[in-house]
Formats: structure tokens, sequence, C-alpha cells
């Protein structure tokens, strides 16, 4: 009886009461023998679990992995400096014919049309202004469209206006901004993008910048939800 204790209850008895027991079941062979686990090995095995886990944890917080977005080639800017030189002077010769830069002009227009004799269009991106996470929580207009424009991937311009025409026409005033320096460059540059610092090819003057650049209306490498239009 009591050597059955042992094997199909899990008792356990005095060690020499256990040897003498051990010696009676000697030849004895027992298929599916129940396996149990006493008191002792189950608060061993939990003490082994949390020294196992803060082996892994010295006090700092990882940071969660975010999405796996791509990025700019670091060739980007190179690759797109010449067609940006030859936009340059199409737009500059385009503005000497209509008398120079003004706030009268039809900005969107004459951007296009240089854009388009180098044989390349325009891409805009338009996006309520309430829906935009990154403006300056003291700013009280609330209502409008935000036009962002690029060419051949790269960022030109953000414009607001109350809708998307106005906004395109603003964005586009701020794009040909660029053209009245002595060159323009494409560079990789970091901007907000829903929250998080991205990083952007962005077409610049040659003027030092005292303030960042505008918050980006979509991410600029990986199609998202909003509406981008394609002007040729």
């Amino acid at each position: 009886m009591v050597w059955a204790n042992t094997v199909f209850l899990g008792c356990r008895y005095q060690e020499d009461l256990m040897a003498k027991i051990k010696d009676m079941g000697e030849g004895i062979v027992v298929e599916d023998v129940p396996v149990r686990t006493t008191r002792d090995e189950i608060i061993s095995k939990r003490k082994r679990g949390a020294s196992s886990g803060n082996d892994g944890d010295s006090g700092v917080k990882k940071p969660k992995a975010g999405p796996n977005r791509p990025g700019p080639s670091p060739q980007a800017p190179a690759q797109h400096q010449p067609f940006f030189n030859r936009l340059y002077k199409a737009v500059a010769w385009k503005l000497v014919s209509v008398g120079g830069f003004g706030p009268n002009l039809d900005h969107y227009e004459i951007l296009q049309s240089c854009v388009e004799s180098c044989k390349q269009s325009l891409s805009c991106v338009f996006v309520p202004l309430k829906d935009i996470p990154d403006l300056p929580a003291s700013r009280a207009q609330k209502e409008g469209q935000v036009c962002e424009l690029r060419c051949d991937g790269v960022y030109m311009g953000t414009g607001y206006g109350r809708d998307e025409a106005a906004a395109r026409a603003m964005a586009s005033k701020e794009a040909l901004k660029a053209f009245q320096g002595r060159k323009v460059t494409v560079k990789i540059c970091r901007r907000r993008y829903q929250g998080t610092d991205v990083e952007d090819v962005m077409l610049l003057d040659d003027q030092p910048r005292s303030q960042g650049f505008p918050p980006a209306l979509s991410y600029p490498f990986q199609a998202d939800s909003v509406e981008t239009v394609e002007v040729s």
C-alpha cells in the first residue's frame, strides 16, 4: 500500500522509509505512471521564471518597434538635382517673360507649365486643416484645405486655402519662392509626420532658414489614404 501511494498518489515519506519502498518495488514495471509535481518543485519553477524575467529587464524601457517604413535613398539628392537645375532655368525664363515674381501671378499655372516643359508633372496632396495633428495648438483657424506639392517625389511647397484650388495656388506660390535665389538644392531633411520625425527629399533655396518645415501631409515614400492628385 505504501509503495502504491508513492507511485500513484505522489506521497513522500521519511528518507529511510523511502529507501525501503524503493527496494520493495524493484522489478515491478508500471505503465503510464502519473507525473506528479510537488509544492517545492512548483515554487522552484516560479522562482526561476521570475529570475529569468528580471535578467532581461535592467530598468531601461525599450522603445516599441514602430512600423517599418522606407526612407529616402542617400543617393536621392544627387539623382534629382539635375532635373531641378533644368527646372530652375525654365522658371527663371518664365518669370522674366511675365515681368517677374509677384502676388498677382497665376503661380500654379507658371509652375505647372515649367514642370511640363521639363517632361515631368506635379502631384498634389490635399488634407483638411482640422485633420493635421502637428499644427500649433494656438492656431484658431480650423477650416479649409492644405495642399502639399511634389514633383518627381521631391517636396516643393505647402499652402493653405479655403478650398483645394486656393490651397494649391498658395502652395505653388511657396514653391516658386525657392527659385528666387541663386540656385536650388535638393536635400534630405527631417520634418514631422503624424507626430513623428521622418526624412524627406526637399527642394530648398540658398537662404538660411530660421523656422522648421511644415508637417508632411502624407508619408513621403509610401502611399497613404489621403487624396493624391497627379496634375499634368
